[in-house]
């Protein structure tokens, strides 16, 4: 199932995605379960699967301002230079010794089809892109060994991890997390729908030009490897996102430079999932 969530009047419901269009999910089904991650929480994406089963979509996908698919999840935890590029900040990077964590706050990220906000002043001088491919916790636990990764995934989905590389030099933290400064999206595909996940590819396109690309085998540390690492460290929780790092050729690693500007279109396609897209400014 490919699953969205977007906005309805002054609340976020959400669907399953069919051809151009979206079956929303019954009032009686939202009403025990609100957003998609108390789905999760609640084991429930069989039963999604049931109530939107043999119904044809109600809503164009074209008529709906969507957010990111799991728009109230409590933690957005990102990995730092997992595949072999140069660093954008200076210079290249050697591969690191441990996997590199940061977070994103609630706020940093957008829905498919929303602009991506220029910071302010001298920090949009070096606004950046990078597309990453994320997974979507499912099954929650603590200390998982790699073999057992892949069951506590439920899905996989999109994350632009919109950088501002100056105030990198300040902290990860900082630069990382201007609001509305990055995207999640268009939706989360179950894992049903992706054949081998070793084998999923991402480019990532600037005004219709590729600019990355890239394939999961190609990460230093694998997603198993992930989830192993991050869940020694913290209790993984159904709705938790997991953005596993961008290739190269982001902005501030080319030469020379190229960071985005206001009228940019950046399309952020993931196999299997779909394409992302925002405009700047």
């Amino acid at each position: 199932m490919k699953i969205a969530s977007f906005k309805n009047a002054d609340t976020v419901i959400y669907g399953v995605v069919k051809n151009d269009g979206i079956v929303t999910v019954s009032i009686e089904f939202q009403l025990r379960y609100p957003t998609l991650r108390q789905v999760l929480e609640g084991d429930a994406l069989q039963a999604l699967a049931k109530d939107t089963d043999n119904r044809t979509p109600d809503q164009s996908i074209d008529d709906l301002q969507l957010v990111p698919p799991i728009y109230n999840s409590q933690r957005v935890i990102c990995v730092g230079i997992n595949y072999a590029k140069r660093y954008p900040l200076d210079k290249p990077a050697p591969p690191p010794e441990h996997i590199i964590l940061f977070a994103k706050l609630d706020g940093t990220l957008v829905g498919h089809g929303e602009a991506l906000e220029i910071p302010a002043g001298a920090a949009a001088e070096t606004f950046d892109y990078e597309g990453e491919i994320a997974l979507v916790i499912g099954k929650p636990g603590r200390h998982i060994p790699q073999e057992q990764a892949f069951d506590h995934i439920a899905g996989y989905t999109i994350v632009n991890d919109g950088s501002v590389r100056d105030w990198q030099k300040h902290s990860v933290h900082a630069g990382k997390n201007f609001s509305n400064s990055g995207a999640c999206g268009p939706w989360m595909v179950t894992v049903d729908e992706i054949e081998d996940p070793f084998a999923i590819t991402l480019q990532t396109r600037l005004n219709g030009y590729e600019v990355q690309s890239t394939n999961a085998s190609e990460m230093i540390f694998p997603i198993p490897e992930l989830i192993e690492y991050i869940s020694h460290t913290i209790d993984l929780r159904p709705g938790d996102i997991i953005s596993t790092g961008s290739p190269k050729g982001s902005g501030g690693s080319r030469q020379p430079p190229r960071f985005l500007h206001a009228g940019d279109t950046l399309e952020i396609e993931v196999s299997g999932v779909g394409v992302l897209r925002n405009h700047v400014g």
